[in-house]
């Protein structure tokens, strides 16, 4: 499994990295689009298990995301996407981490399906905005939630004691939380002080020079949190459907929304704090 694992994760960097560098906006429109109909095809499943209509559901959306950010030539509103994915997240899904989700077969699970698809288009719509401003912002993002992510996992395995969310993902830790928060901040820290030319077009560089230390750490603690929900949602939602992982479409890994949970809140987060700035 770890074999398959790493050779799954070399494949997709050999594959993103080119395409983040290339400099060629319709491969990257391509492999964008590729991920966001895999994307909408699993949260199809893991809404509606039973059904057999994943395929052209999502083959619908994304004809639709295609078309609204890479063909209309009038241009996406994506701020509008933005700020519903935000809010989105704010007042319906971090709740119901607490509250819990809606029977699968009820009006109620329709309505956050609807509504978490919107969150996916709001993601991926933040994809683009990053990237059309720079590779390397688009990089700087991504590169904060995984590192949260990693040093979570062995914070929590080292000191672990207290569940995160014992009845959603028993692995997790507020350790383990706690532990990948304070690596964030250390790292973000250090880019920003011994940081040169090449990483002035970073996110965490380029919120400090426009807000100061305080506000950059608040600014990065809120994208760690958000990253811890959007994991903690889809494990909501894979508990509910009785799955492990949302798809097999990547050997080792699951699916596309297993390695972009954490992802979904935080970059339409990001790229409104950027368009802020």
């Amino acid at each position: 499994m770890l074999k398959t694992r790493i050779l799954t994760a070399l494949v997709l960097l050999a594959v993103l990295l080119p395409v983040l560098y290339s400099n060629n906006f319709t491969a990257f429109a391509v492999v964008a689009t590729a991920f966001f109909g895999a994307a909408i095809w699993e949260t199809f499943r893991l809404f509606n298990p039973k059904s057999n209509k994943g395929a052209i559901v999502a083959l619908a959306w994304t004809a639709a995301f295609a078309w609204t950010f890479f063909f209309n030539t009038q241009g996406a509103a994506q701020t509008f996407w933005f700020v519903i994915s935000v809010l989105a997240w704010a007042l319906r899904f971090a709740p119901s981490l607490k509250t819990g989700l809606p029977p699968l077969d009820s009006v109620g699970n329709t309505l956050l399906s609807l509504t978490y698809a919107v969150a996916l288009v709001g993601c991926f719509a933040a994809i683009v905005a990053l990237y059309a401003y720079s590779p390397l912002y688009l990089l700087s993002v991504l590169v904060i939630v995984w590192c949260a992510d990693i040093f979570a996992y062995f914070s929590g395995k080292a000191f672990g004691r207290r569940k995160l969310a014992p009845s959603i993902s028993p692995g997790k830790s507020w350790e383990g939380a706690i532990g990948g928060g304070i690596a964030v901040l250390a790292l973000a820290t250090l880019a920003i002080v011994l940081a040169g030319e090449q990483l002035a077009g970073t996110f965490p560089i380029r919120v400090h020079a426009r807000l100061g230390w305080a506000a950059t750490w608040l600014v990065l603690i809120l994208i760690v949190a958000a990253s811890i929900v959007g994991d903690l949602f889809e494990s909501q939602l894979k508990r509910r459907a009785g799955m492990k992982d949302s798809s097999n479409l990547l050997p080792g890994h699951g699916g596309v929304l297993d390695r972009i949970d954490a992802l979904v809140p935080v970059l339409p987060l990001a790229a409104l704090i950027g368009a802020w700035l």
